[in-house]
């Protein structure tokens, strides 16, 4: 089996996109990333859920988790509200790693050892037309543990 065979279309964002948007996009389609494009609508990035949370949750509550616990309800259920204003390009790490990006010849064990490496639930897939789609974590495990 082949990436190409379980690549599917896949919502992109843009590095201006507001990050906001990008959770919304995130929560409607139950994604666990996005891919980032550049202005070509080439991948530069993959932008997992878990990294807008990091933009969202006070750099406090990151620092000493066990302050998140004295943040009474009411406030600590509005925390997304952090995010007006700010872009996907500021939810990104400043030093990005490998690329999760795939040909879809890749084979599954590829597209595996990928994800693990890059810890990315998401891999983009591009062949010389540009991005194909992706396959996801999800897509991958499912069609692994069916065999």
């Amino acid at each position: 089996m082949r990436a190409g065979d379980l690549v599917s279309d896949f919502p992109t964002v843009g590095l201006d996109t507001p990050v906001i948007d990008a959770a919304r996009l995130l929560a409607e389609q139950d994604l666990p990333g996005l891919i980032v494009v550049d202005d070509r609508g080439l991948p530069s990035s993959i932008l997992p859920g878990t990294q807008v949370l990091r933009l969202a949750v006070p750099g406090y509550c990151l620092d000493d988790p066990a302050l998140a616990r004295v943040v009474d309800e009411a406030h600590a259920d509005r925390f997304l509200g952090s995010l007006a204003g700010r872009t996907v390009r500021e939810a990104l790490p400043s030093a990005p790693g490998e690329l999760p990006v795939a040909d879809p010849d890749a084979t599954v064990l590829e597209l595996a050892a990928l994800m693990a490496r890059t810890h990315s639930p998401v891999v983009a897939i591009v062949d010389g037309d540009g991005l194909q789609g992706a396959v996801t974590l999800q897509a991958l495990v499912d069609r692994l543990v069916e065999q």
